[in-house]
């Protein structure tokens, strides 16, 4: 059984992936062997979650309650370096000052979730880590970003692997961008191979995806919201795959800036981004009905399994599903770490992978 050590681990999205053992639209992905024993998440709904739904997570015997950029020596925390295989985390979009490098990374919240991050990793010395988060940290400061991170990693020890991944291209039904740093330690002497693609040319849809839901008698998130009579006479004229743009002159426009809200999703293809928070018209909204997404809806969408319950107000839920890593879309890059840990080199086609980001040339890898 290989050692996980989480952070940022939210609803534990990323941790289900890596354990595997779970169904998702009537596929079972098999147990891989991976377990979470220690994880930090600061935020008490989603630690509610996390200990709510045990059985993915059996192994965790430290769940920490703790702020990640407060002391490292915490008592409460067991950092024995080398006892981890996987460290995993999604520290946010940082924005770097890159007068004399690092300058700046520590004079901002989020440059202090990132620098968190990398303490841990100097500390546990793990095997390999996974760092998820934005499309937008490959841009960042004109692509400086992510230069300082690879530099970061590697001076620590570590080749580092970036990927671009659209996890509708990995089962999951929405088109959800995500960058993936995968640094594997030096002296493992393996290499990280990407996973082949498992729906490139076959998106999972939006109305694939809601087939079979529970009733609301079944599950507390099939809990309609409550919207108002305008804002459901708005959706009746925005058509399946619309947004407020079609309403533009209309009784039911929306003023003020706005950017893409009162999305409706289209039945036959993946659903937009699942976003984690905002105000009226983000919520998300279905297709045939014209009402916002239930939460059990966004879980679908995003791929967690059926039964897993979580915990904490509607928008505190909405909140955990929307900031979760996709299970279904992590799954195949566990099993490629497992391929590292293992010492071996899987059989693949070059072509059916996803391809490498170059830092320094800012495009893919052929």
């Amino acid at each position: 059984m290989f050692k996980i050590f989480s952070t940022f681990t939210g609803a534990g999205g990323l941790d289900i992936g890596f354990h595997g053992d779970f169904k998702f639209l009537g596929k079972k992905y098999k147990k891989l062997p991976f377990s979470t024993f220690q994880a930090i998440e600061y935020n008490k709904d989603a630690t509610d979650s996390l200990n709510y739904n045990k059985k993915y997570f059996p192994e965790i015997n430290n769940l920490i309650p703790k702020d990640i950029t407060k002391d490292i020596d915490d008592e409460l925390i067991k950092l024995t370096p080398n006892e981890y295989d996987v460290f995993l985390g999604g520290f946010p979009c940082v924005t770097f000052s890159v007068v004399g490098k690092q300058k700046g990374i520590k004079d901002n919240k989020d440059g202090q979730l990132y620098e968190s991050f990398a303490k841990y990793v100097e500390k546990l010395n793990p095997k390999v880590f996974i760092a998820e988060n934005v499309k937008g940290i490959l841009s960042a400061n004109k692509g400086e970003a992510v230069k300082i991170i690879k530099e970061r990693f590697e001076l620590d020890g570590y080749n580092l692997k970036v990927f671009l991944v659209n996890f509708a291209d990995f089962g999951v039904p929405q088109l959800r961008q995500r960058v993936l740093f995968i640094g594997v330690r030096k002296d493992l002497n393996v290499e990280f191979i990407p996973p082949e693609f498992t729906h490139k040319n076959n998106h999972i849809t939006a109305k694939k995806a809601f087939k079979d839901l529970p009733t609301e008698n079944e599950c507390i998130h099939m809990k309609q919201l409550n919207s108002s009579h305008h804002v459901i006479e708005r959706l009746k004229h925005i058509p399946a795959g619309g947004n407020y743009k079609d309403v533009e002159n209309t009784p039911y426009s929306v003023k003020g800036l706005m950017s893409n809200i009162y999305r409706r999703l289209h039945p036959d293809e993946p659903a937009y981004t699942v976003i984690a928070s905002g105000g009226g018209g983000t919520w998300g909204y279905h297709y045939e009905h014209p009402r916002p997404l239930t939460n059990r809806e966004r879980a679908r969408l995003q791929s967690f399994p059926d039964d897993y319950n979580f915990q904490g107000t509607t928008t505190e839920v909405r909140r955990q599903i929307g900031n979760a890593v996709p299970p279904v879309g992590i799954y195949p890059f566990a099993q490629r770490v497992q391929c590292v840990l293992e010492g071996i080199t899987p059989d693949f086609n070059p072509e059916k992978c996803i391809r490498e980001y170059d830092i320094e040339k800012r495009t893919f890898m052929s």
